[in-house]
Order: structure tokens, then C-alpha cells, then sequence
């Protein structure tokens, strides 16, 4: 049995492949093909060498859903709501995040005002019909959208998330009059209250929909032509895998699809390594993220902003809290009206690419930065598949920079490097000092191509005392969705005090989230449900997610649960209220199909069975004057239980740590690598 994940980035597009019957991994790396991006993933599928008919299972991450998005190329969208709330989705929250920017502008709306129906009806929150639905109004409305050539519509009614009567009727006359409309209902989507989030949730996902819908159609054709014939799974923004049929209905899930991989699979390998707590650190092409995992457990989140709190799109859908920062390999040094050095968020992706790609690319970038520092080997990038253009990154970055700023190119490039190790060390931060958490007490996985070459820099500004670099680390999203389980979230909004909580309908509502969890799940044989309630003290705004046994519902055990409650309360704030009196807000489920767990296999020898001896290179380490004649290891000729001293390079088919003086390595017993940093910078 062989299982099959392909992850695509913004510049490349990565495969990880295990025959589990052999312990024998697959990689492939291509240049992601954004006018096809199915193309990519068969290019790495060819180059990987196994048999694609042998898959059982191929696991797809993908920025689809996101750029889609924020680079505003989705459907033209039309939103049906209540009668008298038609400017809720304008007006959005009152809040002005950015309080002294004189240019600062709210989200701009994905649907017009004009476009945005109201409809007579009225359910009230208690379930009564207040106002009926007037379905000749709707059947007018239909027409009018046919003639307005919409793509996709988005239906969110005021009380729908407890009541959705109203909108299922919507739904099927939709359906009958336009046929091949994409129809979004809130209550399929989020059942949630809170209004506008509901309705950019759904807007959301009707508009990006009909493009994710078309590419996962076309994906599994495409896969089909080439002799696939396992299952197809798209991985979630929540950390798991949902079916093709579940992600064309809820395309929303998968905006953070490609990251996520990686932070699993950091929870696993630090847990298989004994850190239990742990910093995932990704650097890709385009963008570096940071994570934090806690006792093998990534960070949730249960919504955000895509493109950001001032002015981007709300999102209510679970998610592993992710913090980004526009610096990855491709992002592009410039010089601002001031004259100051600035890198990112500007990319120049994987076409042109950067100066040393000889693909076109004219703006400096940092992964143009390590080349010029010796970091990245110009003959070995690769594995020497895509040999780079050194004389070019340096006349290119003299030219444009260095000229400018009366530097040499290599201090140009050194300085590159800091300004991008300072952004991603306050991503570092945010996810960890910003909420109460201490660096030194965590290790840092460190993935990504670019991931290792700047982690140990990281490491030592955040006084961070262990670094490890994963096998595979430029594939480790992928590898990442190996090991991830299929998953799906549910939420029901019921309101009321916890000592007046019906727990007889709470148990109804249980099973029937869990009937409808069976129907989105495949693995059904292998289920496992876990229950929070969202609670809060009166008065209060926010909740806390508390996990609950279901037999302490069955029991109607109000105080056992507050008890639970005021627990996590201590020790999230370091007080509690026990006077107060507490709500419950909402109901939640997390259904887990599990799938075979992942173990990596011990190495026996050298990591790949082969490779070349340490050689000498110049390297530019702590200064852009003098270079340090230092080693460079090929990682597939280490061994478990080999040790080595910085300053060094471990270099790798698609990536190189970097090691400065007082850094000492160990390879593990399963091949990665155990970087103890020296402390200082």
C-alpha cells in the first residue's frame, strides 16, 4: 500500500510518497504551473519515480482557495437575506482597527448592494414563523438572477442557524429553477449565530466555490488519465482531510489547506522525539508561518481574517492558529521612499522566480541573498537539477540595491537576511510571547526549503535552545498530510443560562450531529466524537471551548461541567468567578475518522543508502567580509547517532541548514536532525 500527498505552493509544488509494505518514501519537487496547476502535480508524480496506480490514497493541499480569494477572481455572487437586513454584510462591525490611519478603508464587500436580495420572511429565534416565506417573491428573485448572468448565490437568514426551515425551501427552488447555479444555505455552512460572520462565511464559500468546485472535478479527472485509482482527500484548514464531495460543498474549509500539513506533522515528530511542546516554523517560497503546538496539540482557532483584521473577509471555520509573514525564499528586497531596505511581501513566485533562477527575474530576493552568501550551493540546488545563476544574483543585486545604497552586494545580501530573520521572529512571537508562552520551553521544528537555512538565526534571537530539522523538510506539508486524520467540525448556537440547559435536546442535537458527521465521513468504522460546549460568565462577550463528556450531558451534570469550565478559566487567566453565574453559547463536535498512523522508520544506515563525502565551500556567516571555509555534509550520507559543529552546512535535495559556531548537531534514530544552539547571536 502506498500513500501519496502533494502540497502546492505559491513557487513550488511538493510530493511525499510511503510504500508502507517497504518503509520506502517517494519525493518530488516541481515548479508549481499556476495557468494549470494539476500540470505541477503530474510533473511531480512522474519525477518521483513510483507507480501512481499503486496509490491507495492521495492526500492534496492547495493555496487555491485563498489566492482565489484575496486576488478577487471568484464567481460573480448574489446574496439573499431577510427582509430589513440587506446592509448587514456592508455595515459589517463598528470597530476601526487602525485608528490613526488616515487612509485606512473597511472590507470591501464580495457582493455589491445590488445584488443583495431581500426576502419576505421571518423566523424567530424560538423557532415560531413570524413573517412566512413568500416563495413567488423567490421565484421572481431566480429569474432575475438568471437574467443577471450570477454564478453563485449565498442564502443567509436572520435566525436560520437554529431555525432553517425557511432556508432549506430557498434551497430547493434554487434548485429547481437554477439548476446549475452554486447555492451556499448559512445553516449548511456555519450554524452560528452572530449575523455578519455568518454571512461573509457563506458569501465566502459561494464565491469561491464554482473555481474550487471546477478544480476538484478536474483534478480527479486528471489523476484518473494517468491510472490513479485509490481515494482522493483534500486536507482542511482544521488540521484533517475531507472527501471531494465534502470539499466542493464547503470550500471555505480549505483556505489554510496547504500550511497546516506541516504542523501536524511538527506535533507528531516532536512528540516522537519527546517535545511535547513545540514551535512549528515553516518557510516556504512566499510566505514563512509560525505555529505553536502544546502538549502535541496544534493551537485552534475557531475563525479569521483572510487578508487580515483591518480590512479582510471573516471567516468562521475552525483553523490551526497560523501567524504569516510575507518572507519567503521569493520574496523581493526593495528600497522605499526613504531610502530604507525593505523585504517582502512582494514575491516573485515561481515565474519569473528570483535573479538566480535565470527564469527572467530582475528583483532582488532572499533566496538570491543565501546564494550570494555561499548558504545555498548555485551548483547543488536540487540536487543539482536546477543549477542557479550566482554571477547574476550578485550583478543584479549590486545594480539594484547595492548601488543605492553605497554597499557591496554582500552586505546588501547579509542585510536582506536580517531584516527577514527579524519579520519572522516577531511571527515567532506572536504565537508565543503575545499569548503567554515562554520560547525557551519549546523546541523549534523547523521545514519548509527555506525553513533551515534561517531557524537557527531565529533560534538564537528568541533564545530558543533546540532546533530540529525534520527529514524531507522541504516536502513536510506533505508529509504532514500523511499523517492526518479525516476530520469534520460542527457547531449549534443555543443560548441560555447552564443551570436552565435542556440537556434532553442537547443530547437530541448530539445525535443528530452525529448522523450528520457519519454521511461527510468515509471512515466511519473508525470514529471518534469529541463534545465542547462554548461557555462564558454572564456579561461577558467571548467564550471558552470546554470539552465535555457525553455521558456528563446525558446526566444533565450542570455543575460538573461549570466546574470543568471554571478550571480552564484558572488556568487560561489565572482567576476565576465562582459567583457568577455562567452561559452556554454553543454546542460543538469534532469527528474524527482515524486513519493508519504514520510511524517513520528507524535508519539503519546512511538516510538514503548513498552519498557524497563532507566537502569545503565558502560561506559568509557572521560577516559579509571575511568567509569561513567551512563543512558541508550531504544528509544522505549521516548516519543515527552522528554528531557535528558549526560552523557547517547540511545540505539536502531540496534544502540546507545552516549551522553557525557553538551549534552542535546529532542525528536521531529516525534520521532527523537535533540542532543544541549555542546561545547568543
Amino acid at each position: 500500500m502506498t500513500l501519496l500527498a502533494v502540497d502546492i505552493g505559491g513557487t513550488f509544488t511538493d510530493l511525499m510518497a510511503f510504500d508502507v509494505k517497504t518503509q520506502k518514501f517517494y519525493q518530488a519537487k516541481s515548479l508549481t504551473t499556476p495557468h494549470d496547476l494539476a500540470q505541477g502535480i503530474i510533473d511531480c508524480i512522474n519525477k518521483s519515480g513510483m507507480t501512481v496506480g499503486e496509490a491507495e490514497d492521495l492526500i492534496h493541499g492547495t493555496t487555491q482557495a485563498i489566492n482565489t480569494l484575496i486576488e478577487r477572481k471568484g464567481a460573480k455572487t448574489a446574496l439573499l437575506v431577510t427582509k430589513g437586513t440587506r446592509d448587514v454584510y456592508a455595515i459589517g462591525r463598528g470597530n476601526r482597527p487602525e485608528s490613526y490611519n488616515l487612509h485606512f478603508h473597511k472590507h470591501r464587500p464580495l457582493v455589491p448592494r445590488r445584488a443583495i436580495y431581500e426576502v419576505e420572511e421571518r423566523m424567530l429565534a424560538s423557532g415560531e414563523i413570524h413573517v412566512p416565506l413568500n416563495t413567488r417573491q423567490v421565484e421572481e428573485i431566480c429569474a432575475q438572477l438568471k437574467a443577471d448572468g450570477i454564478e453563485a448565490v449565498a442564502v443567509c437568514f436572520l435566525h436560520a442557524y437554529a431555525y432553517p426551515d425557511h432556508e432549506r425551501a430557498v434551497g430547493d427552488i434554487l434548485k429547481a429553477k437554477l439548476p446549475d447555479m452554486y447555492v451556499s444555505l448559512s445553516h449548511d455552512i456555519l450554524r452560528e449565530y452572530r449575523e455578519y460572520e455568518r454571512t461573509s462565511t457563506t458569501v465566502v464559500n459561494s464565491y469561491i466555490g464554482p473555481r474550487m468546485s471546477g478544480y476538484v472535478h478536474s483534478l480527479s479527472q486528471r489523476l484518473t488519465d494517468i491510472g490513479f485509482k485509490g481515494g482522493l482527500a483534500i486536507m482542511q484548514s482544521n488540521g484533517g482531510v475531507m472527501s471531494p464531495d465534502v470539499a466542493v460543498q464547503k470550500p471555505v474549509t480549505m483556505m489554510e489547506s496547504g500550511p497546516v500539513g506541516g504542523i501536524i506533522a511538527g506535533a507528531e515528530i516532536g512528540q516522537a522525539l519527546g517535545y511535547e511542546n513545540v514551535i512549528s516554523f515553516d518557510m516556504g517560497g512566499t510566505t514563512a508561518k509560525a505555529s505553536l503546538i502544546r502538549e502535541g496539540q496544534a493551537t485552534m482557532a475557531e475563525g479569521y481574517y483572510v487578508g487580515g483584521y483591518a480590512s479582510g473577509d471573516p471567516v468562521m471555520a475552525p483553523v490551526v492558529d497560523v501567524v504569516e509573514v510575507g518572507a519567503g525564499g521569493g520574496s523581493i528586497a526593495w528600497i522605499d521612499e526613504v531610502g530604507a531596505l525593505k523585504v517582502g511581501p512582494q514575491s516573485s513566485s515561481a515565474d519569473p522566480g528570483p535573479i538566480c533562477y535565470g527564469r527572467g527575474g530582475q528583483d532582488p530576493t532572499i533566496t538570491d541573498a543565501n546564494v550570494i552568501l555561499g548558504r545555498v550551493g548555485a551548483k547543488d540546488f536540487l540536487g543539482g537539477e536546477m543549477p542557479l545563476d550566482l554571477d547574476g544574483a550578485l550583478n543584479g543585486t549590486q545594480k539594484l540595491l547595492g548601488d543605492k545604497l553605497g554597499m557591496q552586494a554582500r552586505a546588501v545580501a547579509r542585510a536582506i537576511i536580517q531584516i527577514a530573520v527579524t519579520k519572522m521572529s516577531l511571527a515567532v512571537r506572536e504565537v508565543s510571547v503575545e499569548k503567554g508562552y515562554d520560547p525557551r520551553d519549546f523546541a523549534m521544528v523547523a521545514s519548509g526549503g527555506a525553513g533551515p537555512l534561517h531557524a537557527i538565526l531565529i533560534a538564537k534571537e528568541l533564545h530558543i535552545p533546540t532546533v530540529i530539522i525534520p527529514r524531507f523538510p522541504a516536502h513536510f506539508s506533505a508529509l504532514g498530510m500523511l499523517m492526518a486524520d479525516e476530520r469534520q467540525d460542527f457547531i449549534r448556537t443555543r443560548l441560555a443560562l447552564l443551570n436552565e440547559v435542556d440537556f434532553k435536546e442537547l443530547v437530541k442535537i448530539h445525535a443528530e450531529t452525529v448522523e450528520q458527521a457519519k454521511k461527510d465521513l468515509k471512515l466511519t468504522d473508525k470514529v471518534e466524537f469529541q463534545i465542547k460546549l462554548d461557555l462564558r460568565y454572564v456579561g461577558q462577550e467571548f467564550t471558552l471551548s470546554v470539552p465535555v463528556d457525553l455521558k456528563k450531558i446525558e446526566a444533565g451534570d450542570a455543575a460538573g461541567i461549570r466546574k470543568d469550565f471554571d478550571e480552564l478559566h484558572e488556568h487560561r487567566y489565572a482567576h476565576h468567578a465562582a459567583d457568577e453565574a455562567v452561559e452556554m453559547v454553543n454546542y460543538r463536535l469534532v469527528a474524527l475518522g482515524r486513519r493508519p498512523s504514520l510511524t517513520l522508520p528507524k535508519v539503519t544506515g546512511s538516510l538514503d543508502g548513498a552519498g557524497k563525502a563532507p566537502w569545503r565551500r565558502e560561506v559568509y556567516f557572521d560577516n559579509a567580509e571575511t568567509p569561513v571555509n567551512a563543512m558541508v555534509y550531504d544528509r544522505a550520507s549521516l548516519k543515527a547517532g552522528d554528531s557535528i559543529e558549526g560552523p557547517a552546512l547540511v545540505q539536502e535535495y531540496a534544502s540546507t541548514t545552516v549551522m553557525f559556531a557553538g551549534d552542535v548537531c546529532k542525528v536521531a534514530d529516525t534520521g532527523e536532525l537535533i540542532i543544541s544552539v549555542k546561545a547568543g547571536s
